[in-house]
């Protein structure tokens, strides 16, 4: 059973910075495909970033382009997500996930495994 782990979450103030990671084990295809989806109370999960196998393709949600960036480094099979210029309306839980498709998917159902995600939380 593939598993993924979150780490780096916590408190920060607006306009501050976080870098999440996402490592894996067990694979079933690796490299795989990872993304990153957040849910916030009384919201339903959303789409944040994506990455393919090799990096070559990334995927943002319009609402974090230009302050996020998701990076991989396959050796320790390991995604990251870099969080600048953060806001409070990126408080959430931040759920790692992973999939076997082509490219770099943005809808939660084009991913099979999932982590149990990290606390963010933005305070003003």
């Amino acid at each position: 059973q593939v598993q993924l782990v979150e780490s780096g979450g916590g408190l920060v103030q607006a306009e501050g910075s976080l870098r999440l990671s996402c490592v894996a084990s067990r694979l079933t295809f690796s490299p795989d495909v990872r993304a990153w989806f957040r849910r916030a109370p009384g919201k339903e999960r959303e789409f944040v970033a994506s990455i393919s196998r090799t990096g070559d393709i990334t995927n943002y949600a319009d609402s974090v382009k230009g302050r996020f960036s998701i990076s991989r480094d396959n050796a320790n099979n390991t995604v990251y997500l870099q969080m600048n210029s953060l806001k409070l309306e990126d408080s959430a839980v931040y759920q790692c996930a992973s999939s076997g498709a082509q490219g770099a998917p943005t809808r939660s159902y084009d991913y099979h495994y999932w982590g149990r995600g990290t606390q963010v939380t933005v305070s003003s």
